[in-house]
């Protein structure tokens, strides 16, 4: 750290006071997975869900993020790395605020994803693989993306000429093909609540 730098961390309100504020225990929920898996699609209805349980959530979604905060950064290894440090390092503020963040971010290899768990905390790390086949991906293709990468006007795109590394070890598995996407929710909400109901009765 730069010699002129004071951070002033120890003299804001913490963690904790913000969440007993909430009542909640802020997480960070991180989707992984191909381009048209459903991450930004499940991102939204779990935000909707969780809303109507009384939690207080934020998004930080790929699109969203790369035409704002990190607009600068390309598509090449190190720019994707460096989009996904900033997005763990915001996460932290956010969650540093009593906030549940929900992240849904492709994230393609395990470097990416230990290095934002590194940065927001293994305990505060909750990784959902939104597991889609490619194929299906492809039909859904909101975007067009793959029909580019198959045609080479998109280089190094995750699926088709660049790799996607399935996580070894998710907090969740959610397997995205069924057209249900509900009860695929309602399977994801059953496993996270638990991780961020707050409990008055904690560390006293």
């Amino acid at each position: 750290m730069e010699s002129n730098i004071y951070t002033t961390f120890d003299k804001i309100k913490d963690r904790q006071a913000k969440e007993i504020y909430l009542k909640q225990r802020a997480k960070v929920i991180w989707l992984t997975g191909l381009s048209g898996s459903g991450k930004t699609t499940l991102a939204s209805l779990l935000e909707k869900r969780l809303f109507e349980l009384n939690y207080f959530c934020q998004i930080l979604d790929g699109d969203n993020v790369r035409s704002g905060i990190n607009k600068n950064l390309r598509f090449t290894n190190e720019d994707r790395m460096e989009n996904i440090r900033r997005i763990a390092e915001v996460s932290k503020l956010f969650m540093n605020c009593g906030i549940i963040l929900i992240c849904a971010f492709i994230s393609p290899t395990k470097k990416m994803r230990e290095m934002a768990k590194e940065i927001i905390g293994e305990d505060n790390f909750l990784e959902i693989f939104v597991d889609t086949p490619l194929e299906i991906c492809e039909q859904r293709d909101p975007k067009g993306l793959y029909k580019k990468a198959r045609s080479g006007e998109i280089p190094n795109f995750t699926g088709i000429s660049a790799p996607f590394e399935v996580p070894d070890n998710p907090f969740i598995v959610a397997e995205n093909s069924n057209p249900d996407i509900n009860e695929t929710v309602r399977k994801i909400l059953l496993k996270i609540v638990p991780e961020i109901r707050f409990d008055p009765t904690a560390d006293l």
